[in-house]
């Protein structure tokens, strides 16, 4: 038996029960001759679909926890189990995200969310473990740091969004902060590491694990074993600009309903983050992804999560009551764009003569680096 995240019988429970949040911060492994993985994929997992590598005398189906661990890796669906007894077996699906009826009650709402998130980093502190915050400045970092009262880091090139707002935050927030500045070599030589550690290769994924990446090697280095960060409030608490335009790139006809799309993603993007993280030899922590906060964000009403004049409301309002007020109702930019990761990865492309009038040209820049490689990753 191989289980992350929780005990055997916490999971058992969740099975039981059909629970899809039974109060955890995600699980994922092998828990009686099955493969589980979380409602929100909060442990990632693989299966190998290379029919050659079903010879374990153990199991017929070869798993694991990271992608560069199999030949053909294949993402295991969240909130499924798979008998690894059984070749022809598929994911058989036991949870589905909760559908609660909206809070009437704003008031209650936000208390729940407020204590939810004391819950959640409360649950984070207790485990025996030294944890430090990638902290960029903006209102999800700045309240996770604030509540576990952890040192802070930023990464970014000397002139970048994230560096300066996290500088200005740190100092209204009366904390000291720890400027890991970056460099284009960084990202020529981190490139390859994040490519392999994530098994993605698209400029997307690769711009956005980088600065987690590179920002999890010093607080490593500084002798740390896990690296919190605030990811899942965007995705959670209505912090994407499409929700509230409800445009083509969202299938919803409310917020609310938009909101819960994007939480619906998160399984598929989780992982890369996770391995990013992982790779420089951390735990990741995400306290505003634990169960108790993802109950509290699907039941809050539309006036609660975005609007055209604000987003991530209900979020804002319970960080007010821990952060200044410049700091929690700040609005930063996505973490690729305002470390200038992607500025200059995409600059290091063009001087290898990827240029910009080639179809994804900072995909095949990063595929380049890795052609020597005899299993580069599949994205």
């Amino acid at each position: 038996m191989t289980l992350r995240g929780v005990d055997p019988e916490t999971v058992r429970e969740a099975v039981e029960r059909a629970d899809p949040l039974p109060g955890t911060a995600g699980f994922g492994g092998e828990l009686d001759g099955t493969l589980v993985r979380d409602v929100l994929g909060r442990v990632p997992l693989y299966v190998d679909t290379d029919r050659d590598s079903m010879a374990d005398t153990a199991s017929t189906w070869t798993w694991a926890f990271e992608p560069a661990a199999l030949e053909q890796p294949s993402l295991l669906p969240a909130g499924t189990a798979l008998d690894l007894a059984d070749p022809d077996a598929d994911p058989e699906r036991r949870w589905s995200l909760p559908e609660p009826e909206p809070e009437t009650d704003h008031d209650a709402a936000l208390e729940s969310l407020s204590s939810a998130i004391r819950t959640a980093t409360d649950a984070a502190r207790a485990d025996d473990r030294d944890i430090a915050v990638a902290f960029s400045g903006g209102v999800d970092s700045a309240l996770v740091a604030e509540l576990l009262d952890a040192p802070l880091y930023v990464v970014g090139f000397p002139d970048s969004h994230d560096v300066e707002a996290a500088r200005t935050a740190a100092e209204a927030m009366g904390r000291d902060l720890t400027v890991v500045d970056l460099e284009p070599a960084d990202l020529e030589r981190a490139v390859p590491d994040v490519a392999r550690a994530t098994g993605r290769t698209n400029a997307m994924d690769v711009q956005i694990a980088l600065p987690l990446y590179l920002v999890g090697e010093r607080v490593a280095a500084d002798g740390f074993d896990a690296l919190a960060v605030g990811q899942g409030a965007d995705e959670l608490f209505g912090g994407y600009e499409k929700v509230v335009r409800l445009d083509h790139r969202v299938d919803a006809e409310t917020t609310r309903g938009a909101v819960r799309g994007q939480i619906e993603t998160l399984p598929e993007q989780l992982p890369r983050d996770i391995h990013a993280i992982e790779a420089t030899g951390l735990e990741p922590v995400a306290p505003l992804l634990h169960d108790a906060v993802v109950d509290a964000a699907l039941r809050l009403p539309d006036a609660l999560l975005a609007d055209e004049t604000e987003r991530k409301r209900a979020l804002r309002l319970v960080a007010a009551d821990h952060l200044p007020e410049e700091i929690a109702y700040r609005n930063k930019k996505a973490v690729q764009y305002g470390s200038l990761v992607a500025r200059e990865l995409d600059r290091l492309a063009r001087q290898a003569d990827y240029k910009r009038r080639i179809d994804d040209h900072v995909t095949k820049y990063v595929r380049s680096l890795l052609a020597d490689e005899p299993k580069p990753p599949v994205d």
